[in-house]
């Protein structure tokens, strides 16, 4: 099998998945709060360099049916690159069904509608795009590189090309002052994009991020876990997705919740606010249970 420069990082939903490193690092890797790949310095491996690597994974995983492929961005690649190595996946892996990859808002907007669409036709079923807020104030603190509206325009554009996609908001990141708008602006924003699944994770401060730095000057206050459900509750009833769903069940939250939209979503906020109401920290996740 193929080396990994670095540690593996993947969503959850790509756990069965094989996964190929075709970029190493991030394109962006900017943001406050994220200490994923400032160890490494970004570039987009060659198709020769992916050949061998498959070579490598053909032995074990031959009727592999999906692929994900790392690292923070791959579609930061340039389109005929994409499309040559999606020629080579399919051609190698005669059961493959779904590519996967991490995108961000810029390199979604560098392709047109209709390479996004080549791309699906090639074999990407799902991008996951992280727009943690849509609060153009906290976008612009936290160092995201994208408004509000560049996102919306980026969520659109791939479900105008018919890809699945996943987008994840970050619980907390607005510290205690900017929680309300936080939740609120962002749920407008993912009304606006209408993703088929949103994960909401919790904000963790990790130290040697410039967001542990701003927590040490006293410049960033992280919510109670109990402010954070109800920044979960808010965020969720400004939300108006018209399908899909709506997880806040990652090792970092501290209350489980999986909502399908909008069936579910006025009496989960009911929920979320009975339990915040009635204060039982029993029920939460312990601190040392959390992780990234």
């Amino acid at each position: 099998m193929p080396e990994y420069e670095g540690i593996v990082i993947r969503p959850p939903s790509e756990a069965d998945s094989l996964i190929l490193q075709y970029t190493i690092g991030c394109s962006h890797n900017l943001c406050v709060f994220c200490p994923a790949y400032k160890q490494k310095r970004f570039r987009i491996r060659s198709l020769a360099e992916l050949e061998q690597d498959i070579r490598g994974c053909l032995l074990d995983s031959a009727d592999t049916r999906r692929i994900f492929l790392a690292d923070g961005d791959a579609l930061a690649a340039p389109f005929p690159d994409l499309l040559a190595l999606f020629t080579l996946l399919r051609s190698s892996f005669p059961r493959l069904q779904r590519i996967g990859m991490y995108a961000n808002t810029q390199n979604i907007l560098g392709k047109s509608v209709e390479e996004l669409v080549r791309l699906r036709e090639a074999g990407l079923g799902i991008l996951y795009l992280g727009i943690e807020s849509g609060d153009d104030e906290l976008l612009g603190w936290m160092n995201k590189g994208a408004t509000a509206a560049e996102m919306a325009e980026a969520g659109q554009r791939v479900r105008q090309a018919g890809i699945k996609l996943s987008v994840t908001v970050l619980l907390g990141i607005g510290g205690v002052d900017r929680s309300e708008q936080h939740a609120r602006l962002t749920g407008k924003l993912l009304s606006a994009i209408d993703p088929e699944y949103v994960g909401a994770l919790t904000t963790m401060v990790v130290k040697g991020t410039p967001l542990y730095h701003l927590q040490e000057q006293g410049k960033f206050q992280l919510p109670s876990a109990f402010a954070i459900l109800s920044e979960l509750a808010e965020m969720l009833s400004h939300t108006t997705m018209t399908r899909g769903l709506f997880f806040a069940n990652h090792a970092s939250n501290y209350l489980p919740v999986r909502v399908r939209m909008p069936s579910e979503r006025d009496k989960t906020v009911e929920m979320i606010q009975t339990f915040v109401r009635e204060g039982d920290a029993s029920f939460l996740k312990p601190e040392g249970m959390r992780r990234l």
